[in-house]
């Protein structure tokens, strides 16, 4: 493993350590003024959108869901999950998210989902 990698993952557990927790603050210190997240409602640049990006997944996914980890791919400093998750509010049986990282913050991050709101 590359020190590259072991950066990535560090970062990746991270991020999805304080996702599962719905931790808005701690997954905040992985993003910069300059990261940006892509999503099929648009690309969301900064800390502000991307705060309220988080506010409103978490209302889909709170702490405590069921969350299913399909594949998790670390290549450098780039990592790739394919996810599933259901919870009260809704069926999601498939969700990706694709991390490049600049150091150890992201800077760029896609997600979509198959969301089924119940």
């Amino acid at each position: 493993m590359t020190t590259s990698e072991t950066l990535t993952r560090a970062v990746l557990t991270h991020h999805l350590t304080a996702f599962g927790n719905n931790d808005l603050d701690e997954i905040m210190k992985d993003y910069t003024e300059e990261s940006e997240v892509l999503t099929p409602g648009g690309a969301l640049k900064g800390l502000a959108p991307i705060r309220t990006f988080f506010e409103e997944f978490f209302t889909a996914i709170p702490t405590g869901s069921d969350f299913e980890m399909k594949q998790l791919i670390v290549s450098g400093n780039m990592a790739y999950i394919a996810w599933a998750s259901e919870t009260a509010a809704a069926k999601i049986p498939m969700g990706t998210d694709t991390f490049f990282l600049e150091g150890d913050k992201i800077r760029f991050h896609t997600v979509a989902d198959y969301r089924l709101a119940k």
